[in-house]
């Protein structure tokens, strides 16, 4: 009879949050604390985080063995990146309690940090909890070069405080397709990120791209986003229905006064 390999007891009573159980098995001898499972890699710690189960967290990285930085072999992802992009963050500061923990690892999939995974879903208290780490506010993922910022106003989070307070954030940073984070908020019709961002210094370095602005104008309007690009205009010195380097101009706008 051909044997079926599955994840072992401790694996599960992680991965459900039974605590009890948890506890009894790391009381075995014959149990290793760190065993992965064969498909993807993942150990105790990773299948406990992914579930938010702070108890279970809280054992297993009692054990010095237990290592909090191990990556899956799957996506490569260590604890600190399932947790700050669930948004757990209790067990987030119980890892950075181990100086073992990259508070700035990159993942291999999207290039991106804990940070950047934290601001994308709009996890505000575990982007508190980063920043006061050595970690860059400002990184670009190696495949589009976003940053957290930008990250964080295309999901419509207005709660970026944390991050607009570095000195080290740019907000008029653009990424690989042109767009900085107000551009971004423009184009998903963020409204109270548009009004965030636009009065941000820095913001709007963008607009030298008049062509690439006068386009992203054209389908915020063609979008019932006005409201953002009416927003997004008012301080500039760049009228809505400027054509675009494809000569088109936004719908149900007058042309620019002759002066």
């Amino acid at each position: 009879m051909e044997t079926i390999i599955g994840p072992g007891p401790l694996l599960c009573a992680a991965e459900g949050g039974h605590e009890g159980v948890v506890k009894i098995l790391l009381e075995r001898k014959d149990v290793n604390p760190e065993e992965p499972d064969t498909e993807y890699g993942e150990t105790p710690l990773s299948r406990a985080v992914q579930g938010g189960h702070e108890g279970v967290v809280k054992m297993l990285l009692e054990r010095e063995e237990v290592n909090p930085d191990r990556m899956d072999i799957w996506i490569r992802w260590t604890p600190l990146l399932y947790a700050a992009d669930g948004g757990y963050e209790g067990i987030v500061k119980m890892l950075l309690e181990r100086e073992e923990a990259d508070p700035d690892h990159v993942d291999t999939v999207f290039g991106w940090t804990p940070l950047s995974f934290a601001a994308k879903e709009g996890h505000e208290g575990v982007v508190k909890i980063l920043l006061e780490q050595e970690v860059n506010p400002d990184h670009l993922d190696t495949k589009n070069g976003r940053t957290p910022l930008s990250l964080a106003a295309t999901g419509g989070h207005v709660d970026m405080g944390a991050l607009l307070e570095r000195e080290d954030v740019n907000p008029g940073r653009a990424d690989k397709s042109r767009k900085t984070p107000l551009i971004w908020a423009v184009d998903k019709g963020r409204e109270e990120v548009v009004q965030i961002l636009s009065k941000r210094e820095g913001a709007k370095s963008c607009r030298a791209d008049t062509d690439y602005t006068q386009a992203l104008l054209s389908r915020a309007v063609e979008q019932r986003n006005d409201r953002a690009g009416n927003m997004f205009l008012q301080p500039a010195n760049i009228h809505p229905a400027t054509p675009d380097n494809e000569n088109q101009i936004p719908p149900s706008l007058p042309p620019p006064s002759k002066r």
